[in-house]
Formats: structure tokens, C-alpha cells, sequence
């Protein structure tokens, strides 16, 4: 062959392999979008299901909320547990092992310490005693859910994505899975009551009794309970002495300890104006509860249509949690609605235990000496050998070390009696004495719930189960003794003995996680972290002043209130201590006074700059009295925090500033205004500083450059170059702690929901991420700014436009 034919043969060989290989990364690309598309779930056409006894349609509409219809309940349960495994099967495999202690099977070494926590309490062990004490009809409800998610994930072409990222498979859904949803639920609202009796125990210790009255106070000028006006006043007097501990300069960080991360924030409000105060005459509740926020939305939403036990049509429509039995967390029925906020309940203690060398083995709780069950635990490891862990258990619950002291966890979620599917009573109630009853006995972690019915009735009571205590109130909020004063909670509160307020004279019901009542039933409930109450008092007054003839949209909008009534006295602080001898010669000084006057619109907006540097005002005052208390105490926890053993301490720090007590002003400090100063001087240094460490000027130091949204799925922690597509838009929110719109940056309203029951194409409802879990899905993100904006969409699903159906 000749060399010019050969040089032309191979240059088109040469193009040939340069176009193979730039095609290469085409194909892998296309192949990996394939593969993705395979595991997106099915919305249309027929599937045989031969556990159906009848025909079952999902019908979705534009956004994918379907409304599930059949002939009974125990269908529906399939159905919704085939949605749920199509759509959130990650989702849900990550809240059973988050209860179980199981997430380092799939993430490794650096979930160890979680599941190390967790698994102290062997919930996947109770979860087969539950299921064991079940009756057979319920039994039946949650194994046929169960049965429906396997066959939903079962139906993908490809596994769901995170497991083709993951390199794992995964695991069938079981019955005991629902069951550990709901206690990783407890673990989310009511987790921090460890950490918190382990921070007022430090606290305890190291205050003489007139300053641990005056620094954990029991309520404030800000409560606003169900039962009273307002709390009856109990002025503490000011302690003659400070801790030593106080406002120890040499502990502070050169950056916040705390900062605006929410470590005050607490979870949800709820609220029902009765028929006497609406244009409908029936009642309307609402709803929004707040969670910590990611990609997928932790609830599902839905509509459930089929004949009650009495033939009657009912359509349930609300939200659901993916995993858990499938039932409507909050929403209405027809004839009633309900909707929760965390009760902040006293649930849990931990109880000293005693050793004595001369009884090897043993140790000494207020019944007497015990030997502790001993349970090897096994904790799975990705890409590392199992680790082995013995937990030691006694009668009253599993024991934990902290500072060289062991504990015996005394809690609710522990016993069997806690769990139970009588939230399926709300579904069928009729009446608002109905619906009472249903909650007050409801397996779920204790609730405050507020109830509305199509009469104008309306009705609050603690769902789930209540510890019954023969000594209650704050007395039970630290450790107790071994010797048992006080004593520890025996067996579950009578559901009928639960404290109500029904029907009062105001036509309005609001809690917002601060304390419920003033009376004597306070002591029932006990205190485990209540809100500051600037929260519930402002949406108390906002809906007091919608009048006698409320409609649904107006009632909604309380939720968006984003006044910044509590951070007004901040302000004012913070602008008398910038007087002009304090700003003279201080340019950044000077500046910090002029927009706290100029930039300041009396809410937390996004566009004001004065309003973050009041906060931020707070927050350090906070880190310059009490970082060297919370570093001890982290010792103990790593939540063992000021802010947890009480969010009542910047009413505490205001006292403070506004009488100037020569006794409590730290050392190191020529007066009140020199640390007020240093506050202020501490708030310019970190907001301008953005998270980079880069400058920010300070008149570009907004609250919306602070309050950025940064929601998205947890594989963006560890694979962050994928946020661009499995997150939400990085979104300057309005709103704050202590104020009706709470919103931080993974932190916030989880769900929005106000409804009338009878009237329910009148409700509304937003949530800040989509239906589906999947990001090449059209619901991924549907409705996130309609969220963002608060915008309103309609509760009740819309036309149906995708229709699967199930036959027998």
C-alpha cells in the first residue's frame, strides 16, 4: 500500500477514535440520565395487586398530589405505601435507621456517633414487642402498607438514585420500619430533653437557689396561655451575688458560639378561630409546623377517599409522613380538623445511679440495687468492620455516662404503650368530643392539638402519651436523685385525665410551643423546653384583631407574620448605648446607629440590615455572658447549652441591662454600657465577615444575606457539587425566631395548612419542597416559590391529571 494511502488511512482512523472518545462522555452521560429516569416512579396505566379486595385509583394532579381512592381503608393503605416507596423510599430508609442506629451501614464511619446514641434505646428490638401487643386488625393495616411500598419499589426500573450513588441496596420494607419512623420523630421532638436536664443539672450545681430562680425562670411577661390572660406575676428578686462562672472573658471565641442558628428556635404553631369569629360560622384551624428543612419535604401530601365503617363517602386530605403508618398527620375530614404543634411535655428524666465497688455489677436506682440486662448491640460500618456495642439496661431504661455519672434514661418512647394507630380515630370523628377523645389516647409523641369541627366548635388537649407524675412541674427538670426526690414518672396519664380547654370565651385557640396553661394542670404537663412566649403572644394578638367574620385567607396569613415586636426592645437597647460619646471616634460605631435607625422597618425582612444587627446585638451578649458556662457544660452533651437548659435567658440578659445591677456586671467591664459596646463591637466583626471569612461592608449586612435558604437533599453534604441540582435556590427568606413566620436557613415552616372542615375547597396549603423525592421528576420542586413568596395554593388536590389504577 502506498504511504500516502496508508498517512490518509490512518488520519481517518484517528478521527474515528478522537470522535469515539468525545462521544464517550456523551454516552456516559446519556446512559447515567437513562438510568435516573428509570427510577422515577409510574404515574399512569393499571398494575395487579392481588392483595387488593377492590379496584384502587391514584389520581394525580399537575403538582402529583394524588387523591387515592377505594372501597376501604385497608386498601388505601397499600396504595399509599406503594406512592410512598415510588416517590421517598431514601427518604424513609433514612428516618428507620436514624431511630435504629443504622446509618453508618450506609454512610460510614462518620455516622457512628449518632447511631451509637440512638442505638442505646434498641428500638428495632421494642418495635417487635409493639408489634407482638397489636391487635390483628392493626397488625393487618401496617403490613399492608408495608407490603404496598415493597411492591412500589419493587415496580422501578432502577433502583432509587441514591443507592446508584451510594453503591448500596435497598433494604425491604417491614412492618417494624413504620414503627421506627415514628421514633425517630421522637427523637426529633423531644431529643433535646437529654441534653437539657444534663445543662440545668450543670447549672444546679454550680447557682445558690435565688440565682438558679432568677436564671431559669419559670415564665415571663411574654406567656400567653390557653387558660389565663396571662401568667399570674412572680417577680424573682435579684440575686445580691453572680455565679462565678459569669461572663468570663478568657472563654469567649474570637467568632459567635451561638450565633442566629436557631439554637432558640422551637417547633410550630397551631391555631383555631371558632364559628363565633368566622363569616362561615363553622370553625377554621390551621396549621404550620416547623421542622428542619431539606430535600424532600419531610411530609407527603395527599386526599383519601372511601366509605367509613357506617358506608358514608369521607374524604381525609392533608399531609402524610412517608414511612410511618399511612395515616393523615394533620388535615381534616369532612366534619373535623385537626392540627399539632410539639407540646414540650415533660417525658423524659434522667434518674442518678449509684455504685458501690463491694457490689461489682450492680447499681443502686430509687427501688433498690439492680443488675442491668446486658444487650450486645451490632452496628454495621460501610467499608470497615462491624462495631460491637453492650447496652446496659435497668428497670426504668437504658443507662448513659456523662461526666462520670450514670443515668438511667427514664423515657415515654421506651415503652410499648406508646405507639399505637389510634390516630385512624381522627379520621371517622364526627364531633369535636370525637376527635378529643381520639387524640388524647393518639401513639404518637406528645402533641399540643388544636380542633376544629364544621359546628364552630373548637378544642386543645395533649395528644400521645403524658407520663403520670406524682410531683410535676420544673421540679422534675433536672437529673434526679437515685434516692427518688423527686420521684421519677409511673405508667402513662389516663387519656381522659389529659387537660382541655374547649369552646373559650375569646372564640380562639393558639399554642406555639411555650406554656400552655397557668393553673394547677401545668404541673401535669411539666416543662421541657418551652418557647419564650413572644411567639404565641403575637400571633394571639394578630388573630384577635381579624374581628367576628374571619375568612380562610386571612387566617393563613397569620402564619406570614413576620413582625419584629420582641427584637424592637433589642433595637432600643442597642441604640441608647450608642450614645454620641460612644460613637465619637468609632466611624463603624456611628454607622451600626445609623442603620439600626435608617434600615429598619419593623420586621425581618430580607432587605434590613438594622434588623440582623439587633439580632446579632443579642446573640453576642449571649456568647460574652455565658460562653464559658456552655463549653463546660459540652462537656456533659454537645447540646448542653444555655439556650437549651432555658430560652428564657435573653429575658434573663434584659433584665439585666435594663436595671444594671452593680453585682452581676462581669468583670473586666467599667459598666453596663462598656459590655453593651463590646456586644455592639462583637456584632460589626461577624457580620462583616460573610461565611468565606471575605468582607462585607456593613450597610450590605442584611438579614436576607444571613437568612439565605440552604435546602436540599442530605447527599449534597457529603457530594456538595450536586446542589446545583439536588437543591432549592439558595432564597433570601423573611422571618425569624420569637415571630409567627419562623424561617432560618434549614429551619422553618415545614407545611402551611389552613382549613374549615366542610369547606375544605376553601383551604389553603404550601410546603417549601415537592412531592417528589426526585430530582428529575416535575414535582421535585413544584410549589417551592409559592413557599418562598407565601403565596397560597389550594389544600384540595386539582384536576387529575396522571391516573394510576390498581386491580385485583
Amino acid at each position: 500500500m502506498p504511504r500516502a494511502e496508508r498517512g490518509r488511512g490512518w488520519a481517518r482512523w484517528s478521527r474515528r477514535l478522537l470522535a469515539l472518545l468525545l462521544a464517550l462522555p456523551v454516552l456516559a452521560a446519556l446512559g447515567a440520565w437513562l438510568t435516573l429516569r428509570a427510577s422515577l416512579p409510574q404515574l399512569e396505566g393499571t398494575r395487579h395487586a392481588p392483595l387488593l379486595s377492590a379496584p384502587v385509583t391514584v389520581a394525580r394532579d399537575a403538582d402529583g398530589v394524588p387523591v387515592i381512592s377505594s372501597a376501604n381503608r385497608l386498601d388505601l393503605a397499600y396504595a399509599t405505601g406503594f406512592v410512598h416507596g415510588q416517590e421517598r423510599f431514601f427518604q424513609m430508609d433514612l428516618l428507620r435507621r436514624s431511630a435504629a442506629g443504622e446509618l453508618a451501614e450506609l454512610f460510614g464511619p462518620r455516622a457512628l456517633p449518632l447511631d451509637r446514641a440512638h442505638r442505646l434505646h434498641r428500638f428495632r428490638a421494642r418495635a417487635a414487642e409493639v408489634l407482638a401487643r397489636m391487635a390483628p386488625s392493626e397488625r393487618s393495616f401496617i403490613d399492608r402498607y408495608a407490603a404496598g411500598v415493597n411492591d412500589g419499589l419493587e415496580a422501578l426500573a432502577a433502583r432509587p438514585f441514591e443507592y446508584l450513588l451510594n453503591g448500596a441496596a435497598p433494604r425491604p420494607w417491614t412492618a417494624a420500619d413504620s414503627l421506627l419512623v415514628v421514633w425517630a420523630m421522637y427523637f426529633d421532638l423531644q431529643g433535646n430533653q437529654e441534653p437539657r436536664e444534663l445543662a440545668r443539672g450543670w447549672l444546679a450545681g454550680h447557682l445558690d437557689p435565688a440565682q438558679r430562680a432568677f436564671l431559669l425562670p419559670e415564665g415571663s411577661r411574654w406567656d400567653a396561655p390557653l387558660d389565663a390572660p396571662a401568667l399570674p406575676p412572680a417577680p424573682v428578686p435579684m440575686p445580691p451575688t453572680a455565679p462565678a462562672w459569669w461572663g468570663r472573658k478568657d472563654a469567649v471565641p474570637a467568632r459567635q458560639l451561638a450565633g442566629i442558628g436557631f439554637t432558640d428556635a422551637v417547633g410550630s404553631n397551631n391555631y383555631a378561630l371558632a364559628g363565633s369569629r368566622t363569616a362561615s360560622r363553622a370553625a377554621i384551624v390551621s396549621d404550620d409546623m416547623h421542622l428542619g428543612l431539606q430535600l424532600p419535604n419531610i411530609w407527603y401530601r395527599l386526599a383519601l377517599r372511601f366509605p367509613d365503617e357506617r358506608g358514608e363517602q369521607r374524604r381525609v386530605v392533608g399531609v402524610s409522613l412517608p414511612g410511618a403508618p399511612p395515616l393523615v398527620i394533620v388535615g381534616s375530614n369532612g366534619r373535623v380538623a385537626w392540627a399539632f404543634t410539639n407540646s414540650y411535655a415533660d417525658t423524659l428524666d434522667l434518674v442518678r445511679l449509684q455504685q458501690d465497688p463491694s457490689r461489682a455489677g450492680q447499681v443502686r436506682l430509687p427501688s433498690g440495687w439492680e443488675t442491668p440486662a446486658a444487650h450486645p448491640e451490632t452496628i454495621l460500618v460501610k467499608g470497615q468492620p462491624a462495631e460491637r456495642l453492650v447496652v446496659r439496661e435497668t428497670s426504668l431504661g437504658p443507662i448513659r455516662s456523662a461526666g462520670g455519672t450514670l443515668y438511667a434514661v427514664h423515657w415515654v418512647a421506651h415503652s410499648p404503650d406508646a405507639l399505637n394507630l389510634n390516630h385512624l380515630k381522627l379520621e371517622s370523628a364526627v364531633t369535636l368530643d370525637d376527635a378529643l377523645a381520639a387524640a388524647a389516647s393518639d401513639g404518637i409523641p406528645a402533641q399540643n392539638i388544636v380542633i376544629g369541627d364544621a359546628r364552630g366548635n373548637i378544642g386543645w388537649t395533649v395528644a400521645g402519651a403524658l407520663p403520670r407524675r406524682s410531683q410535676g412541674g420544673t421540679a422534675v427538670s433536672f437529673p434526679l436523685a437515685a434516692e427518688g426526690t423527686p420521684p421519677t414518672w409511673d405508667g402513662f396519664l389516663a387519656p381522659s385525665a389529659h387537660p382541655r380547654v374547649v369552646n373559650p370565651a375569646g372564640g380562639q385557640l393558639v399554642t406555639a410551643n411555650s406554656r400552655q396553661l397557668a393553673g394547677a394542670e401545668a404541673e401535669v404537663l411539666g416543662d421541657a423546653g418551652f418557647d419564650l412566649g413572644a411567639r404565641t403572644r403575637q400571633l394571639s394578638e394578630h388573630l384577635a384583631q381579624l374581628g367576628p367574620k374571619a375568612d380562610v385567607a386571612a387566617v393563613f396569613g397569620a402564619a406570614l407574620d413576620d413582625r419584629a415586636l420582641y427584637m424592637a426592645d433589642w433595637r432600643r437597647r442597642a441604640l441608647v448605648a450608642l450614645d454620641d460619646a460612644a460613637v465619637a471616634g468609632h466611624p463603624q460605631r456611628l454607622e451600626f446607629r445609623r442603620l439600626l435607625q435608617t434600615s429598619w422597618d419593623g420586621h425581618a425582612s430580607v432587605g434590613s440590615v438594622g434588623y440582623r444587627l439587633a439580632q446579632q446585638f443579642r446573640w453576642s451578649l449571649h456568647d460574652l455572658l455565658f460562653a464559658g458556662v456552655n463549653a463546660e457544660m459540652k462537656a456533659l452533651d454537645p447540646k448542653a447549652t444555655v439556650p437549651a437548659a432555658t430560652t428564657r435567658w435573653s429575658d434573663v440578659v434584659a433584665r439585666l441591662l435594663d436595671e444594671r445591677p452593680a453585682a452581676w456586671l462581669p468583670a473586666g467591664y467599667a459598666s453596663w454600657q462598656a459590655l453593651e459596646l463590646a456586644a455592639v463591637d462583637r456584632t460589626i466583626a461577624e457580620v462583616t465577615r460573610d461565611g468565606a471569612n471575605r468582607p462585607v461592608p456593613l450597610a450590605q449586612a442584611t438579614w436576607g444575606r444571613k437568612n439565605t435558604a440552604t435546602i436540599a437533599h442530605p447527599f449534597t453534604m457529603a457530594m456538595p457539587f450536586l446542589a446545583r441540582w439536588l437543591g432549592a435556590p439558595p432564597d433570601a427568606l423573611p422571618g425569624d425566631a420569637n415571630m409567627p413566620r419562623v424561617a432560618g436557613p434549614r429551619f422553618g415552616q415545614s407545611e402551611r395548612l389552613t382549613v374549615s372542615p366542610g369547606r375544605e375547597e376553601e383551604g389553603l396549603f404550601d410546603m417549601p419542597g415537592g412531592q417528589s423525592g426526585h430530582p428529575l421528576s416535575p414535582f421535585f420542586l413544584k410549589g417551592h416559590e409559592d413557599w418562598v413568596q407565601g403565596r397560597a395554593r389550594p389544600l384540595l388536590p386539582g384536576k387529575a391529571a396522571y391516573t394510576l389504577t390498581f386491580s385485583k
